[in-house]
């Protein structure tokens, strides 16, 4: 599956994460313990912030100025309707040319949908987008190989695709960025968070 046909997907069901039904405090803990990495921080990115607006809450509290970006453009119209204020951007983070330098960048659930050729890519752009000492928090498979696979389970086709924790580590290092933190915070599933510092 390409882009454009993961946000068709997200299209579909993106009232999920509108709801009250959802839990919004879904990885916030994890920004939190994100967020002591940093000394200082004006800029923050949302990279497939979807519609509950939850972590540009959580950063606006904070004092940093939120963009976010999604590929659906109807997570991107109803996060629009909850933060009005907060500039978002509907593109693919594949071909998306980044606008700024940010302190601190989010990519919760998101960048393992991007296809495994560009996987690398996209991890690199996004280290490469950060100021120096700056935080890059995103969550991919705790799995040791590459592994790419589509699913159902959320009701429309949805396609996953991650380097694998070795490969993940270099590429993150080749951009000058160290690990600062690396969690199975869903454990026994491999559902993996990795917080990373620009040097």
């Amino acid at each position: 599956m390409n882009p454009t046909e993961i946000g068709a997907s997200y299209d579909q069901i993106a009232e999920r994460w509108n709801g009250g039904e959802f839990d919004r405090t879904n990885g916030i803990s994890l920004h939190e313990r994100a967020l002591t990495f940093l000394e200082h921080g004006a800029m923050a990115l949302d990279v497939g912030c979807g519609c509950s607006g939850r972590f540009a809450d959580l950063l606006i509290d904070r004092g940093f100025r939120v963009e976010g970006m999604d590929v659906s453009e109807k997570m991107v119209r109803l996060a629009r309707q909850r933060h009005p204020q907060v500039p978002f951007h509907c593109a693919d983070i594949c071909s998306w040319d980044i606008p700024s330098k940010y302190d601190f960048v989010s990519a919760w659930d998101s960048t393992w949908h991007v296809p495994l050729s560009m996987q690398q890519h996209v991890i690199t752009k996004i280290c490469r987008s950060l100021n120096p000492g700056g935080i890059f928090i995103f969550t991919t498979g705790g799995v040791d190989t590459p592994e790419e696979k589509t699913g159902s389970e959320m009701g429309p086709m949805v396609y996953y695709s991650v380097l694998g924790i070795p490969k993940t580590i270099q590429v993150l290092a080749e951009s000058d960025c160290i690990c600062r933190h690396l969690e199975y915070d869903q454990h026994p599933e491999r559902h993996l968070c990795i917080i990373a510092q620009r040097i």
